[in-house]
């Protein structure tokens, strides 16, 4: 298997993993505040333990080296950059955690994660300028179209229900955490463009170390919960974020960030399914209409940009 095939097939486990979010959020017998901060923390503390990389990445020399005296000044500059560059990354992952849990908890999962899979959109804009990756004509097509299913989630907001108490603060928050999305994800890919700017996966857990101190004087107090509604908090964690992104950093730098992000898609195309079957949640027909063509410009452009790659015969 080909390094580009087996990234693909690590990006689909993570897509599985992720689309259990929305439903598990909705489920967790703790408040929004409470959520991101120890949904953050459990993933982080799994991320330091499981993974060496993710421990090895915040030193800022290594122990055996012992460069010469005029060379330590330069080393150190050197070894600093590859721990501010993740650090950077990780503040837009940071973001992203936290409003995909806040918008969860305020408006429908459909919404939620069909409004974060407008983060294609966004890397189109971001990657000439990140990633000088250059934006081509077909592209403008499928931008028009993601901007429509987009203008949709505003035009018949919701109404309020049990699982969804605010679905237009809900929505907004989405949006950017779309957004934030798109950052993180030209981020990682920058980050593996060259090992000189650092571990993506020392990205990821400082994102998840920064939400869970963000958000943690906001989550406090507690109150008393079980141990059965912890374990919903530790699964959110260790399996919905830490092994999800486990994978994906493992996947991102073998293929461009656009075509990672289209993948991951998977993910809004069951996470309402996993919400409508522990919640009965119902998303209205307008998020319904624009996450259809979102995910239907997208799943296109995808599969025209693999007719382009394939070779000939």
């Amino acid at each position: 298997m080909s390094p580009a095939s087996k990234a693909r097939f690590q990006l689909v486990g993570a897509a599985l993993l992720f689309s259990t979010g929305g439903a598990a959020i909705k489920a967790a017998a703790f408040n929004g505040w409470q959520i991101a901060s120890f949904r953050s923390g459990f993933a982080a503390l799994a991320l330091l333990l499981l993974v060496p990389e993710a421990r090895r990445g915040w030193s800022l020399l290594r122990a055996q080296d012992k460069p010469p005296r005029q060379a330590q000044g330069k080393s150190l500059r050197q070894a600093q950059g590859k721990v501010w560059r993740p650090v950077l990354v990780g503040v837009a992952y940071a973001a992203c955690l936290t409003l995909f849990v806040l918008a969860n908890r305020l408006t429908t999962a459909a919404n939620t994660i069909f409004l974060q899979s407008t983060a294609p959109l966004y890397i189109l804009i971001l990657a000439p300028w990140l990633l000088k990756e250059p934006v081509r004509r077909q592209d403008v097509g499928f931008m028009l179209l993601v901007g429509l299913g987009l203008m949709l989630f505003f035009i018949g907001v919701d109404q309020p229900v049990a699982t969804a108490p605010d679905p237009l603060r809900g929505n907004l928050l989405a949006l950017i955490s779309g957004f934030c999305w798109a950052l993180t994800v030209c981020g990682l890919r920058w980050l593996t463009a060259t090992s000189e700017r650092g571990s993506p996966l020392v990205a990821v857990t400082s994102g998840n170390i920064i939400a869970f101190l963000v958000t943690l004087p906001f989550a406090v107090p507690l109150g008393s919960h079980s141990l059965a509604e912890w374990s919903v908090l530790v699964y959110l964690g260790v399996f919905q974020i830490a092994l999800a992104y486990m994978l994906v950093t493992s996947a991102i730098n073998h293929i461009p960030a656009l075509e990672a992000s289209m993948i991951l898609l998977i993910e809004p195309a069951l996470n309402p399914l996993w919400a409508w079957l522990v919640q009965g949640e119902v998303p209205g027909i307008w998020a319904m209409t624009g996450g259809a063509i979102i995910l239907g410009a997208t799943t296109a452009r995808s599969w025209m940009e693999r007719r382009v790659e394939a070779p000939v015969s």
